[in-house]
């Protein structure tokens, strides 16, 4: 899986090295070259997003305890798509002023006022742009934080379902050991009690033994 991951990666890079160099000749190219280039870096931008949706897959696919590394690197591939797309925007809100002036010419202080207050809008948009693109972050921040903490409940569910089962495992070996031992303990109840009644009968029989002999002896020597 990470061989996967690591191709995309480098798909990836070489694709933002592309898009990078485009986005900078944007500014110097003629207008209809302009519009062929504009298009190819939306197509471009396109792919890497693409992209970036795969290798979130793969990372999904990582087991949890390896999955640390795989999300930093994701997080710094989106910021970087995020600051690819702030230039290109940057640089489309740029080619269409200078598309503005080329229309609106040079007629004295109308065009001039037009101007300034195009400028202003430029700057009004990008103010908007930047202030979307940090509430974009800060929702992704909040979505990844979500979900790796869906993801450490779902790992500490685990870890506690497999405690569980060793906790049932153990109680059960705990049963059978305090059946094994009441066994025993009834087996070797019987024994003690086998041995006791052995040694009652063979002091019994020496009594007689005993009992015997000294009778003998008695009328052996009475009869002498």
């Amino acid at each position: 899986m990470s061989s996967d991951f690591e191709g995309y990666e480098q798909d990836f890079a070489v694709l933002t090295a592309e898009i990078t160099s485009k986005i900078g000749r944007v500014p110097k190219l003629s207008p209809e070259e302009k519009k062929q280039m504009v298009a190819n870096v939306e197509k471009q931008l396109e792919e890497a997003k693409e992209l970036l949706e795969q290798m979130d897959l793969e990372v999904r696919e990582i087991p949890p305890q390896s999955r640390g590394m795989y999300a930093s690197r994701m997080r710094s591939y989106k910021q970087e798509m995020g600051k690819l797309e702030t230039d290109f925007k940057r640089s489309r809100i740029a080619y269409s002023d200078e598309v503005r002036n080329e229309l609106l010419g040079d007629d004295g202080n109308s065009s001039e006022n037009q101007l300034i207050k195009l400028r202003e809008e430029r700057a009004h948009l990008l103010d908007n742009t930047e202030r979307l693109e940090r509430s974009s972050r800060r929702l992704e921040a909040g979505y990844q934080i979500a979900v790796e903490t869906e993801q450490i409940g779902q790992e500490m569910l685990e870890n506690l379902n497999h405690d569980r089962e060793k906790i049932q495992r153990a109680r059960e070996r705990l049963r059978e050991t305090d059946a094994n031992l009441g066994k025993s303990s009834r087996i070797l109840t019987g024994m003690l009690r086998r041995i006791i009644q052995n040694r009652i009968l063979v002091v019994i029989l020496a009594i007689i033994v005993v009992f015997t002999i000294l009778t003998a002896i008695f009328i052996s020597v009475k009869g002498h």
